[in-house]
């Protein structure tokens, strides 16, 4: 006997599916006024009404996404974080040679300080980071664990290990996160430098 979905499911599936999209397209429209808001003004912690008036929405839209600012602004950083991973892959995929990969990671990560419209959009995050991740250490550790995945491979493919390949993660953006928090756009002697840092490092320790 064939299955039929009652009509009053068949309706209310319809309704959330619609709600779905509409709720969606809110969360962009949220993400994306904030990260306009901190470019256009400076402002490492933007006013949440300066976030809804950006995007169009009201504060009922805001809370029924968000628990609070922080939370958008969780999101607003995982959204660019995934762009990021995006962009490292294609620099490592750009190569077969793993010492190539680790050197065009690491100055893809440092590029983000170097260009003044990048550096100008990830300073919020270089500033509030450690306040995010007091408030959402799991969620924090994921994303960094993502971008890890970017690097790992190639590090291990020059005998280094997952730690190794985390220990030049962490410099990376730390280095990147110091330059970007002090309007410092990094040099290129300093970046081969850490470059050859990092390449030293995971030669010693394998």
């Amino acid at each position: 006997m064939q299955n039929v979905v009652p009509v009053e499911e068949r309706l209310a599936d319809a309704t959330l599916a619609e709600r779905r999209g509409q709720y969606a397209a809110e969360v962009r429209r949220l993400i994306d006024a904030a990260f306009s808001v901190m470019r256009a003004t400076g402002d490492i912690d933007p006013q949440v009404r300066d976030i809804v008036k950006a995007a169009g929405l009201s504060n009922q839209a805001f809370y029924r996404h968000f628990a609070s600012k922080d939370a958008l602004l969780l999101a607003v950083l995982a959204d660019g974080q995934r762009q990021l991973v995006d962009y490292l892959n294609a620099r490592v995929g750009s190569t077969t040679d793993p010492e190539a990969q680790v050197r065009s990671w690491i100055e893809g990560v440092l590029a983000q300080a170097r260009n003044p419209v990048a550096a100008d959009a990830t300073r919020p995050f270089a500033i509030n980071g450690a306040r995010l991740a007091d408030r959402y250490p799991d969620d924090l550790a994921a994303t960094r664990a993502e971008l890890l995945t970017t690097l790992a491979p190639s590090v291990r493919a020059l005998g280094g290990s997952d730690q190794d390949a985390s220990f030049v993660c962490e410099l990376a953006l730390a280095r990147m996160n110091d330059a970007i928090a002090h309007r410092r756009h990094p040099q290129p002697q300093e970046v081969q430098r850490l470059v050859a840092f990092c390449l030293a490092g995971v030669r010693h320790g394998t």
